[in-house]
Protein backbone atom coordinates (compact mmCIF):
# COMPACT_ATOMS: atom_id res chain seq x y z
CA UNK A 1 0.00 0.00 0.00
CA UNK A 2 1.38 3.60 -0.96
CA UNK A 3 2.13 6.03 1.47
CA UNK A 4 -0.52 8.43 0.56
CA UNK A 5 0.97 9.74 -2.78
CA UNK A 6 0.00 6.35 -4.60
CA UNK A 7 3.44 5.50 -5.98
CA UNK A 8 4.13 2.61 -4.16
CA UNK A 9 7.47 4.71 -3.03
CA UNK A 10 10.15 2.11 -0.80
CA UNK A 11 11.69 4.42 1.92
CA UNK A 12 14.81 3.64 3.59
CA UNK A 13 14.47 4.57 7.05
CA UNK A 14 18.08 6.17 7.53
CA UNK A 15 17.85 8.74 5.05
CA UNK A 16 14.16 9.41 6.38
CA UNK A 17 14.67 9.90 9.48
CA UNK A 18 18.84 11.36 9.91
CA UNK A 19 20.16 14.70 8.86
CA UNK A 20 23.55 15.77 7.88
CA UNK A 21 24.53 16.26 10.95
CA UNK A 22 22.65 13.53 12.76
CA UNK A 23 22.14 9.84 12.77
CA UNK A 24 20.44 8.81 15.80
CA UNK A 25 17.30 9.50 17.67
CA UNK A 26 16.73 10.54 21.57
CA UNK A 27 14.86 8.92 23.85
CA UNK A 28 12.56 10.94 27.01
CA UNK A 29 15.93 10.60 28.83
CA UNK A 30 18.15 11.71 26.67
CA UNK A 31 19.45 8.43 25.49
CA UNK A 32 20.68 8.55 21.84
CA UNK A 33 19.19 5.26 19.45
CA UNK A 34 21.42 4.61 16.50
CA UNK A 35 18.72 5.25 13.41
CA UNK A 36 20.15 1.81 11.98
CA UNK A 37 18.63 -0.51 14.92
CA UNK A 38 15.37 0.81 13.46
CA UNK A 39 16.20 -1.36 10.15
CA UNK A 40 13.56 -4.87 9.85
CA UNK A 41 10.80 -2.79 12.17
CA UNK A 42 7.92 -1.80 11.61
CA UNK A 43 7.84 2.02 12.25
CA UNK A 44 5.04 4.72 13.55
CA UNK A 45 5.75 8.15 12.29
CA UNK A 46 3.76 10.20 14.82
CA UNK A 47 2.52 13.66 14.62
CA UNK A 48 1.64 15.37 17.11
CA UNK A 49 1.82 18.21 19.87
CA UNK A 50 1.65 18.85 23.62
CA UNK A 51 -1.21 21.85 22.64
CA UNK A 52 -3.16 19.39 20.99
CA UNK A 53 -6.35 18.36 23.00
CA UNK A 54 -7.00 15.30 20.28
CA UNK A 55 -3.06 14.55 20.42
CA UNK A 56 -3.17 14.65 23.97
CA UNK A 57 -6.06 12.02 24.62
CA UNK A 58 -4.69 10.04 21.93
CA UNK A 59 -1.58 9.20 23.05
CA UNK A 60 -2.31 6.88 25.97
CA UNK A 61 -3.91 4.83 23.39
CA UNK A 62 -1.06 4.78 21.53
CA UNK A 63 0.96 4.13 24.69
CA UNK A 64 -1.34 1.32 25.86
CA UNK A 65 -0.65 -0.23 22.25
CA UNK A 66 3.22 0.42 22.28
CA UNK A 67 3.06 -1.20 25.51
CA UNK A 68 1.31 -4.01 24.71
CA UNK A 69 3.37 -4.91 21.20
CA UNK A 70 6.65 -4.30 22.95
CA UNK A 71 7.56 -8.03 23.70
CA UNK A 72 7.17 -8.91 19.79
CA UNK A 73 10.16 -6.61 19.70
CA UNK A 74 9.56 -5.55 15.71
CA UNK A 75 7.33 -2.37 16.44
CA UNK A 76 9.07 0.99 17.29
CA UNK A 77 7.35 4.80 17.17
CA UNK A 78 9.04 8.27 16.25
CA UNK A 79 7.40 11.13 17.20
CA UNK A 80 7.65 14.59 15.13
CA UNK A 81 6.56 17.05 17.58
CA UNK A 82 4.56 20.00 16.44
CA UNK A 83 5.69 21.75 19.73
CA UNK A 84 6.72 25.50 19.54
CA UNK A 85 9.06 25.31 21.87
CA UNK A 86 11.43 22.69 23.71
CA UNK A 87 10.01 23.24 26.82
CA UNK A 88 6.95 22.14 25.73
CA UNK A 89 8.06 19.45 23.88
CA UNK A 90 10.14 18.02 26.53
CA UNK A 91 6.98 18.16 28.93
CA UNK A 92 4.92 15.67 26.61
CA UNK A 93 7.83 13.82 25.11
CA UNK A 94 8.16 12.54 29.19
CA UNK A 95 4.89 10.60 28.87
CA UNK A 96 6.09 8.63 25.73
CA UNK A 97 8.16 5.52 25.62
CA UNK A 98 9.81 5.67 22.38
CA UNK A 99 11.94 7.40 20.14
CA UNK A 100 11.83 11.18 18.37
CA UNK A 101 13.44 13.37 16.15
CA UNK A 102 15.35 15.64 18.43
CA UNK A 103 13.37 18.82 19.01
CA UNK A 104 16.72 21.23 17.65
CA UNK A 105 16.47 19.70 14.32
CA UNK A 106 13.10 21.51 12.91
CA UNK A 107 14.16 20.64 9.45
CA UNK A 108 14.09 17.14 9.80
CA UNK A 109 10.79 17.68 11.51
CA UNK A 110 9.12 19.95 8.70
CA UNK A 111 11.18 18.11 5.90
CA UNK A 112 8.90 14.99 7.16
CA UNK A 113 5.36 16.74 7.66
CA UNK A 114 5.87 17.77 4.10
CA UNK A 115 6.74 14.45 2.84
CA UNK A 116 4.04 12.73 4.27
CA UNK A 117 1.38 15.43 3.64
CA UNK A 118 0.46 15.93 7.20
CA UNK A 119 -2.26 18.30 7.49
CA UNK A 120 -4.00 17.70 10.76
CA UNK A 121 -2.53 15.91 14.08
CA UNK A 122 -2.63 13.69 15.77
CA UNK A 123 -1.26 11.55 12.37
CA UNK A 124 0.09 8.38 12.36
CA UNK A 125 1.59 7.44 9.75
CA UNK A 126 3.06 3.20 9.76
CA UNK A 127 5.81 2.11 7.40
CA UNK A 128 6.14 -1.73 7.24
CA UNK A 129 8.97 -3.42 7.76
CA UNK A 130 10.43 -3.11 3.90
CA UNK A 131 10.00 0.52 3.98
CA UNK A 132 6.45 1.17 2.58
CA UNK A 133 3.58 2.83 3.62
CA UNK A 134 0.98 0.30 4.98
CA UNK A 135 -1.40 3.33 5.98
CA UNK A 136 -1.12 6.54 6.67
CA UNK A 137 -4.50 6.42 8.99
CA UNK A 138 -2.70 4.98 11.85
CA UNK A 139 -4.45 7.28 14.53
CA UNK A 140 -7.57 5.75 13.22
CA UNK A 141 -6.71 2.25 12.79
CA UNK A 142 -5.60 2.25 16.72
CA UNK A 143 -8.29 3.94 17.97
CA UNK A 144 -10.91 1.93 16.15
CA UNK A 145 -9.06 -1.58 16.68
CA UNK A 146 -6.07 -0.68 19.27
CA UNK A 147 -3.86 -3.75 19.64
CA UNK A 148 -6.01 -5.92 17.12
CA UNK A 149 -4.63 -3.44 14.19
CA UNK A 150 -1.08 -5.00 14.32
CA UNK A 151 0.45 -5.27 11.88
CA UNK A 152 -1.60 -2.09 10.41
CA UNK A 153 -1.21 -3.73 7.12
CA UNK A 154 -4.83 -3.59 4.55
CA UNK A 155 -5.50 -7.11 4.64
CA UNK A 156 -5.41 -6.70 8.88
CA UNK A 157 -7.71 -4.36 8.62
CA UNK A 158 -10.33 -5.47 5.94
CA UNK A 159 -10.17 -8.69 7.93
CA UNK A 160 -10.98 -6.70 11.21
CA UNK A 161 -13.69 -4.75 9.38
CA UNK A 162 -15.36 -8.23 8.35
CA UNK A 163 -15.37 -9.57 11.80
CA UNK A 164 -17.11 -6.38 13.03
CA UNK A 165 -19.69 -6.88 9.96
CA UNK A 166 -20.52 -10.78 11.23
CA UNK A 167 -20.52 -9.50 14.67
CA UNK A 168 -23.39 -7.24 13.65
CA UNK A 169 -25.17 -10.07 12.20
CA UNK A 170 -24.97 -12.61 15.01
CA UNK A 171 -25.02 -10.05 17.69
CA UNK A 172 -25.58 -11.33 21.15
CA UNK A 173 -25.30 -9.69 24.48
CA UNK A 174 -21.95 -11.63 24.86
CA UNK A 175 -20.83 -10.55 22.40
CA UNK A 176 -21.43 -6.96 23.00
CA UNK A 177 -20.58 -7.00 26.70
CA UNK A 178 -17.60 -9.63 26.84
CA UNK A 179 -14.19 -9.43 25.94
CA UNK A 180 -11.40 -11.56 26.33
CA UNK A 181 -10.16 -10.32 29.36
CA UNK A 182 -13.54 -9.72 30.83
CA UNK A 183 -16.50 -11.38 31.53
CA UNK A 184 -18.32 -9.09 34.31
CA UNK A 185 -19.89 -5.62 34.78
CA UNK A 186 -19.13 -3.30 37.79
CA UNK A 187 -21.59 -1.82 39.99
CA UNK A 188 -21.35 1.40 41.68
CA UNK A 189 -20.00 0.01 44.85
CA UNK A 190 -17.17 -1.69 42.62
CA UNK A 191 -18.17 -5.52 42.50
CA UNK A 192 -17.95 -7.70 39.84
CA UNK A 193 -21.40 -8.60 37.96
CA UNK A 194 -21.26 -11.62 35.23
CA UNK A 195 -22.51 -10.45 31.55
CA UNK A 196 -24.70 -14.26 31.91
CA UNK A 197 -26.67 -12.99 34.53
CA UNK A 198 -28.18 -10.51 32.58
CA UNK A 199 -28.98 -12.90 29.72
CA UNK A 200 -32.89 -12.90 28.24
CA UNK A 201 -33.18 -9.85 30.27
CA UNK A 202 -33.97 -6.54 28.07
CA UNK A 203 -30.77 -4.09 28.23
CA UNK A 204 -30.45 -0.40 27.75
CA UNK A 205 -26.76 0.26 26.80
CA UNK A 206 -26.54 3.93 28.03
CA UNK A 207 -23.63 6.03 25.95
CA UNK A 208 -23.37 9.11 27.98
CA UNK A 209 -20.54 11.74 28.92
CA UNK A 210 -20.62 13.22 32.16
CA UNK A 211 -19.31 16.72 31.47
CA UNK A 212 -22.01 17.29 28.72
CA UNK A 213 -24.73 18.57 30.01
CA UNK A 214 -27.56 17.01 27.88
CA UNK A 215 -26.00 13.71 29.60
CA UNK A 216 -26.54 15.34 32.86
CA UNK A 217 -29.93 15.72 32.09
CA UNK A 218 -30.84 13.04 30.83
CA UNK A 219 -29.25 10.46 33.51
CA UNK A 220 -31.67 12.01 36.21
CA UNK A 221 -35.17 10.79 33.81
CA UNK A 222 -33.58 7.73 33.09
CA UNK A 223 -33.21 7.47 36.41
CA UNK A 224 -36.68 8.00 37.31
CA UNK A 225 -37.61 6.02 34.45
CA UNK A 226 -35.69 3.18 36.05
CA UNK A 227 -37.15 3.63 39.29
CA UNK A 228 -40.88 3.17 38.05
CA UNK A 229 -39.57 -0.08 36.19
CA UNK A 230 -38.05 -1.32 39.41
CA UNK A 231 -41.74 -0.55 41.15
CA UNK A 232 -43.36 -2.14 38.93
CA UNK A 233 -41.56 -5.30 38.57
CA UNK A 234 -40.11 -5.15 34.95
CA UNK A 235 -37.04 -7.12 34.10
CA UNK A 236 -34.86 -4.25 32.72
CA UNK A 237 -31.21 -3.73 33.12
CA UNK A 238 -29.54 -0.57 32.43
CA UNK A 239 -25.83 -0.50 31.79
CA UNK A 240 -23.53 2.44 31.48
CA UNK A 241 -20.89 2.98 28.82
CA UNK A 242 -19.09 5.85 29.75
CA UNK A 243 -17.01 7.98 26.97
CA UNK A 244 -15.99 9.90 29.63
CA UNK A 245 -11.75 11.06 29.67
CA UNK A 246 -10.84 11.71 33.25
CA UNK A 247 -11.81 9.02 35.57
CA UNK A 248 -13.48 11.22 38.22
CA UNK A 249 -16.17 12.06 35.49
CA UNK A 250 -16.81 8.18 35.12
CA UNK A 251 -17.31 8.00 38.84
CA UNK A 252 -19.42 11.21 39.10
CA UNK A 253 -21.56 10.35 36.16
CA UNK A 254 -22.06 6.50 37.61
CA UNK A 255 -24.12 7.39 40.81
CA UNK A 256 -27.49 5.58 39.61
CA UNK A 257 -28.25 1.71 40.70
CA UNK A 258 -27.15 0.15 37.59
CA UNK A 259 -24.06 -2.07 36.13
CA UNK A 260 -21.47 -0.51 33.82
CA UNK A 261 -18.74 -1.28 31.46
CA UNK A 262 -14.99 -0.36 33.27
CA UNK A 263 -13.66 2.77 33.47
CA UNK A 264 -11.89 3.46 30.05
CA UNK A 265 -12.35 -0.38 29.01
CA UNK A 266 -11.93 -1.20 25.02
CA UNK A 267 -15.01 -2.20 24.59
CA UNK A 268 -16.42 0.99 25.05
CA UNK A 269 -15.35 2.94 21.94
CA UNK A 270 -15.82 -0.87 19.98
CA UNK A 271 -19.51 -0.29 20.69
CA UNK A 272 -19.74 3.26 20.00
CA UNK A 273 -18.21 2.00 16.04
CA UNK A 274 -20.98 -1.07 16.78
CA UNK A 275 -23.80 1.22 17.22
CA UNK A 276 -22.49 3.68 15.06
CA UNK A 277 -23.25 6.61 17.52
CA UNK A 278 -23.48 9.78 16.49
CA UNK A 279 -24.43 12.05 19.72
CA UNK A 280 -25.04 11.21 23.18
CA UNK A 281 -26.96 10.92 25.39
CA UNK A 282 -28.39 7.17 23.50
CA UNK A 283 -29.90 4.79 25.28
CA UNK A 284 -29.09 1.44 22.66
CA UNK A 285 -32.23 -0.89 23.88
CA UNK A 286 -31.37 -4.92 23.74
CA UNK A 287 -34.14 -7.03 22.96
CA UNK A 288 -34.01 -10.50 25.32
CA UNK A 289 -32.58 -11.95 21.82
CA UNK A 290 -29.94 -10.09 22.23
CA UNK A 291 -30.64 -7.90 19.13
CA UNK A 292 -31.18 -4.22 18.84
CA UNK A 293 -34.83 -3.64 19.59
CA UNK A 294 -34.12 0.17 19.33
CA UNK A 295 -30.86 2.55 18.23
CA UNK A 296 -31.57 5.63 20.47
CA UNK A 297 -34.67 5.67 23.09
CA UNK A 298 -33.63 8.98 24.43
CA UNK A 299 -36.38 10.69 23.00
CA UNK A 300 -38.80 8.06 23.83
CA UNK A 301 -38.25 8.68 27.22
CA UNK A 302 -37.97 12.16 27.30
CA UNK A 303 -41.39 12.27 26.00
CA UNK A 304 -43.34 9.39 27.36
CA UNK A 305 -41.62 8.39 30.06
CA UNK A 306 -42.45 4.95 31.37
CA UNK A 307 -45.23 5.02 28.61
CA UNK A 308 -42.87 4.06 26.16
CA UNK A 309 -41.89 0.66 27.72
CA UNK A 310 -41.54 -2.42 26.18
CA UNK A 311 -40.11 -0.14 23.35
CA UNK A 312 -41.84 -2.42 20.41
CA UNK A 313 -42.63 -1.34 17.44
CA UNK A 314 -46.46 -1.75 18.10
CA UNK A 315 -46.28 0.50 21.28
CA UNK A 316 -44.34 3.17 19.15
CA UNK A 317 -47.26 3.47 16.66
CA UNK A 318 -49.76 3.34 19.41
CA UNK A 319 -48.08 6.26 21.15
CA UNK A 320 -47.47 8.14 17.67
CA UNK A 321 -51.27 7.75 17.42
CA UNK A 322 -51.73 9.54 20.76
CA UNK A 323 -49.55 12.34 19.81
CA UNK A 324 -51.02 13.11 16.57
CA UNK A 325 -54.25 13.34 18.50
CA UNK A 326 -53.11 15.55 21.07
CA UNK A 327 -51.40 18.03 18.38
CA UNK A 328 -54.44 18.30 16.78
CA UNK A 329 -56.31 18.87 19.76
CA UNK A 330 -53.30 21.29 21.31
CA UNK A 331 -53.85 25.12 21.94
CA UNK A 332 -51.74 27.85 22.98
CA UNK A 333 -53.19 27.43 26.97
CA UNK A 334 -52.59 23.77 26.65
CA UNK A 335 -49.20 24.67 25.24
CA UNK A 336 -48.45 26.95 27.86
CA UNK A 337 -50.17 27.07 30.60
CA UNK A 338 -49.36 25.03 33.42
CA UNK A 339 -50.82 25.51 37.14
CA UNK A 340 -50.87 29.23 37.82
CA UNK A 341 -48.48 30.31 35.65
CA UNK A 342 -50.72 31.61 32.55
CA UNK A 343 -48.94 34.71 31.36
CA UNK A 344 -45.81 35.81 29.39
CA UNK A 345 -44.21 39.16 29.89
CA UNK A 346 -44.10 42.48 28.25
CA UNK A 347 -40.41 44.91 28.43
CA UNK A 348 -41.73 46.26 30.90
CA UNK A 349 -42.33 43.26 33.54
CA UNK A 350 -46.12 43.62 32.87
CA UNK A 351 -48.20 40.15 32.74
CA UNK A 352 -49.71 39.15 29.64
CA UNK A 353 -52.53 36.55 29.73
CA UNK A 354 -51.71 33.61 27.62
CA UNK A 355 -56.16 33.58 26.77
CA UNK A 356 -55.19 37.00 25.32
CA UNK A 357 -52.94 35.70 22.75
CA UNK A 358 -55.55 32.70 21.73
CA UNK A 359 -56.41 32.73 17.92
CA UNK A 360 -53.26 34.36 16.92
CA UNK A 361 -50.51 33.26 14.73
CA UNK A 362 -47.73 32.39 17.63
CA UNK A 363 -44.27 32.53 16.85
CA UNK A 364 -41.68 30.61 19.37
CA UNK A 365 -38.03 32.32 19.44
CA UNK A 366 -35.55 30.34 21.44
CA UNK A 367 -32.52 32.69 21.76
CA UNK A 368 -29.62 33.63 24.32
CA UNK A 369 -27.70 36.90 24.36
CA UNK A 370 -24.82 35.02 24.71
CA UNK A 371 -25.00 33.41 21.22
CA UNK A 372 -23.53 35.41 18.50
CA UNK A 373 -26.00 33.60 15.41
CA UNK A 374 -28.83 34.79 17.66
CA UNK A 375 -27.77 38.05 18.13
CA UNK A 376 -26.36 38.69 14.24
CA UNK A 377 -29.70 36.85 13.21
CA UNK A 378 -32.27 39.54 15.46
CA UNK A 379 -32.30 42.83 13.15
CA UNK A 380 -33.66 40.48 10.66
CA UNK A 381 -36.06 38.95 12.43
CA UNK A 382 -36.95 42.52 14.17
CA UNK A 383 -37.66 43.39 10.41
CA UNK A 384 -39.86 40.70 9.44
CA UNK A 385 -41.60 41.24 12.90
CA UNK A 386 -42.59 44.83 12.17
CA UNK A 387 -43.52 44.04 8.50
CA UNK A 388 -45.82 41.15 9.17
CA UNK A 389 -47.40 43.25 12.11
CA UNK A 390 -48.26 45.84 9.50
CA UNK A 391 -50.20 43.72 7.43
CA UNK A 392 -51.59 41.33 10.26
CA UNK A 393 -52.14 42.02 13.87
CA UNK A 394 -52.78 38.40 14.87
CA UNK A 395 -49.30 37.89 15.01
CA UNK A 396 -46.62 37.39 18.26
CA UNK A 397 -43.79 36.16 19.06
CA UNK A 398 -42.40 34.91 22.51
CA UNK A 399 -39.06 34.78 23.43
CA UNK A 400 -37.87 31.90 25.24
CA UNK A 401 -34.18 32.34 26.61
CA UNK A 402 -31.69 30.41 26.97
CA UNK A 403 -29.35 32.87 29.12
CA UNK A 404 -27.64 31.97 32.02
CA UNK A 405 -28.52 35.50 34.30
CA UNK A 406 -30.87 37.87 34.31
CA UNK A 407 -28.65 41.07 33.21
CA UNK A 408 -28.31 39.17 30.16
CA UNK A 409 -31.42 38.33 29.12
CA UNK A 410 -32.86 41.20 30.20
CA UNK A 411 -30.39 43.48 28.28
CA UNK A 412 -31.19 40.99 25.47
CA UNK A 413 -35.11 41.32 25.39
CA UNK A 414 -35.15 45.00 25.66
CA UNK A 415 -34.43 45.41 22.19
CA UNK A 416 -37.06 42.95 21.02
CA UNK A 417 -40.71 44.45 20.11
CA UNK A 418 -42.19 41.33 21.05
CA UNK A 419 -43.20 39.04 24.47
CA UNK A 420 -41.59 36.63 26.20
CA UNK A 421 -41.47 33.76 28.77
CA UNK A 422 -39.83 34.48 31.63
CA UNK A 423 -35.96 33.87 32.69
CA UNK A 424 -35.84 29.91 34.26
CA UNK A 425 -39.75 29.66 33.20
CA UNK A 426 -40.58 25.71 34.07
CA UNK A 427 -42.30 25.84 31.10
CA UNK A 428 -39.44 26.49 28.96
CA UNK A 429 -38.41 22.53 29.14
CA UNK A 430 -41.62 21.52 28.65
CA UNK A 431 -42.13 23.11 25.63
CA UNK A 432 -38.72 22.58 24.68
CA UNK A 433 -39.36 18.87 24.53
CA UNK A 434 -42.78 18.83 23.14
CA UNK A 435 -40.79 20.61 19.56
CA UNK A 436 -37.43 18.52 20.33
CA UNK A 437 -35.62 21.93 19.93
CA UNK A 438 -32.27 21.96 20.63
CA UNK A 439 -31.80 25.85 21.77
CA UNK A 440 -30.54 28.31 21.52
CA UNK A 441 -31.51 29.99 18.26
CA UNK A 442 -34.73 28.26 16.55
CA UNK A 443 -37.53 30.13 16.07
CA UNK A 444 -40.85 27.92 15.49
CA UNK A 445 -44.00 28.84 14.70
CA UNK A 446 -46.73 27.10 16.59
CA UNK A 447 -47.76 23.81 13.97
CA UNK A 448 -45.10 23.33 14.59
CA UNK A 449 -43.09 24.85 11.38
CA UNK A 450 -39.16 25.79 11.48
CA UNK A 451 -39.32 29.35 10.82
CA UNK A 452 -35.76 30.77 11.19
CA UNK A 453 -34.59 29.62 7.76
CA UNK A 454 -37.79 30.90 6.18
CA UNK A 455 -37.12 34.22 7.79
CA UNK A 456 -33.60 34.31 6.72
CA UNK A 457 -34.88 33.46 2.95
CA UNK A 458 -37.60 35.11 2.45
CA UNK A 459 -38.27 37.65 5.25
CA UNK A 460 -41.39 38.91 5.91
CA UNK A 461 -42.62 37.49 2.56
CA UNK A 462 -42.86 34.15 4.53
CA UNK A 463 -45.83 34.41 6.55
CA UNK A 464 -47.63 32.92 6.93
CA UNK A 465 -45.33 29.92 6.88
CA UNK A 466 -48.30 27.50 5.78
CA UNK A 467 -47.26 25.30 3.32
CA UNK A 468 -49.60 26.57 0.14
CA UNK A 469 -47.39 29.76 0.42
CA UNK A 470 -44.39 28.39 0.98
CA UNK A 471 -44.87 26.34 -1.91
CA UNK A 472 -45.77 29.36 -3.98
CA UNK A 473 -42.57 31.25 -2.62
CA UNK A 474 -40.46 28.26 -4.12
CA UNK A 475 -42.04 28.56 -7.71
CA UNK A 476 -41.39 32.22 -7.74
CA UNK A 477 -37.67 31.48 -6.98
CA UNK A 478 -37.51 29.04 -9.72
CA UNK A 479 -39.03 31.92 -11.91
CA UNK A 480 -36.23 34.00 -10.74
CA UNK A 481 -33.61 31.45 -12.24
CA UNK A 482 -35.07 31.13 -15.19
CA UNK A 483 -32.10 31.40 -17.65
CA UNK A 484 -29.53 31.21 -15.17
CA UNK A 485 -26.91 28.34 -15.69
CA UNK A 486 -26.91 25.55 -13.87
CA UNK A 487 -22.89 25.62 -13.29
CA UNK A 488 -20.44 28.89 -14.12
CA UNK A 489 -17.05 29.57 -14.17
CA UNK A 490 -15.80 32.08 -12.28
CA UNK A 491 -12.10 33.96 -11.56
CA UNK A 492 -13.45 34.57 -7.99
CA UNK A 493 -13.19 31.27 -7.10
CA UNK A 494 -10.91 29.36 -10.20
CA UNK A 495 -9.89 26.34 -8.46
CA UNK A 496 -13.64 24.80 -8.75
CA UNK A 497 -17.00 25.10 -11.24
CA UNK A 498 -19.76 26.71 -9.03
CA UNK A 499 -23.42 24.87 -9.21
CA UNK A 500 -26.52 26.94 -8.97
CA UNK A 501 -28.07 26.08 -5.63
CA UNK A 502 -30.81 26.84 -3.19
CA UNK A 503 -29.50 27.68 -0.08
CA UNK A 504 -31.32 29.24 2.61
CA UNK A 505 -28.93 31.33 4.05
CA UNK A 506 -25.25 31.26 3.33
CA UNK A 507 -22.33 34.24 3.20
CA UNK A 508 -21.08 35.21 -0.27
CA UNK A 509 -17.18 35.80 -1.10
CA UNK A 510 -17.75 39.68 -1.04
CA UNK A 511 -19.10 39.05 3.15
CA UNK A 512 -22.56 39.98 2.52
CA UNK A 513 -24.92 37.44 3.43
CA UNK A 514 -27.23 35.86 1.65
CA UNK A 515 -30.17 33.82 1.18
CA UNK A 516 -32.16 31.86 -1.74
CA UNK A 517 -30.32 31.12 -4.99
CA UNK A 518 -26.30 30.73 -4.74
CA UNK A 519 -23.46 29.80 -7.21
CA UNK A 520 -21.53 26.82 -4.78
CA UNK A 521 -18.68 24.75 -4.70
CA UNK A 522 -19.22 22.22 -2.34
CA UNK A 523 -15.49 21.05 -1.75
CA UNK A 524 -14.59 24.35 -0.77
CA UNK A 525 -18.12 25.36 1.31
CA UNK A 526 -17.73 28.61 -0.99
CA UNK A 527 -20.56 30.82 -2.21
CA UNK A 528 -21.43 33.51 -4.61
CA UNK A 529 -24.66 35.48 -4.94
CA UNK A 530 -25.82 35.30 -8.03
CA UNK A 531 -24.82 39.17 -8.70
CA UNK A 532 -21.28 38.32 -7.96
CA UNK A 533 -21.53 35.32 -9.53
CA UNK A 534 -23.81 36.47 -13.02
CA UNK A 535 -22.80 40.27 -12.91
CA UNK A 536 -19.08 40.66 -12.88
CA UNK A 537 -17.99 37.24 -14.73
CA UNK A 538 -15.17 39.68 -15.58
CA UNK A 539 -14.44 39.88 -11.94
CA UNK A 540 -10.99 38.63 -10.56
CA UNK A 541 -9.28 37.84 -6.68
CA UNK A 542 -7.45 40.93 -7.39
CA UNK A 543 -10.54 42.80 -7.45
CA UNK A 544 -11.14 41.38 -4.11
CA UNK A 545 -8.05 41.29 -2.19
CA UNK A 546 -10.01 39.83 0.91
CA UNK A 547 -12.42 37.64 -1.07
CA UNK A 548 -10.50 34.23 -0.07
CA UNK A 549 -9.34 35.04 3.11
CA UNK A 550 -10.22 32.25 5.45
CA UNK A 551 -9.59 29.56 2.76
CA UNK A 552 -6.77 27.29 1.82
CA UNK A 553 -6.67 25.24 -1.39
CA UNK A 554 -4.21 22.89 -1.86
CA UNK A 555 -4.73 21.83 -5.68
CA UNK A 556 -7.58 19.96 -5.73
CA UNK A 557 -8.47 20.45 -2.25
CA UNK A 558 -10.00 23.64 -0.94
CA UNK A 559 -11.34 24.10 2.77
CA UNK A 560 -11.66 26.52 5.28
CA UNK A 561 -9.14 27.19 7.84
Amino acid sequence: MANGDEDGVVHDLFSLLSSEDRNFLVRNNADQVDISSLSGKIVGLYFSGSWCGPCRRFTPSLVEVYQDLASKGDFEVVFISSDRDDKSFSGYFSEMPWLAIPFSDLEARKRLKELFKVRGIPNLVIIDANGKVSTDQGTRVVMEHGVDGYPFTAENINFLKEQEAAAKENQSLSSLLVSRSRDYLISKEGSKVPVSELEGKMVGLYFSLHTHKPCKDFTQALLKFHEKLKEKGENFEIVLISLDYEEEHFKEGFQAPWLALPFKAKSCEKLARHFELENVPTLVIIGQDGKTLRPNAVELIEEYGIEAYPFTAEKIAELAEISKAKLEEQTLESLLVAGDRNFVIEKTGSKVPVSELAGKHIMLYFSAHWCPPCRAFMPKLIKAYNQIKAKDSAFEIIFISSDRDHSSFKEFFLTMPWLALPLGDPRKALVQRKFKIQPPIYPISIGPTQARQLIQAYGADAYPFTEEHLKHLEEKLEEEAKGWPEKVKSELHAEHELTRVLHHEYVCWCREPGSGWSFYCKECDFHLHPRCALSNKEGTKADAPNAMEGYICDGDVCRKI
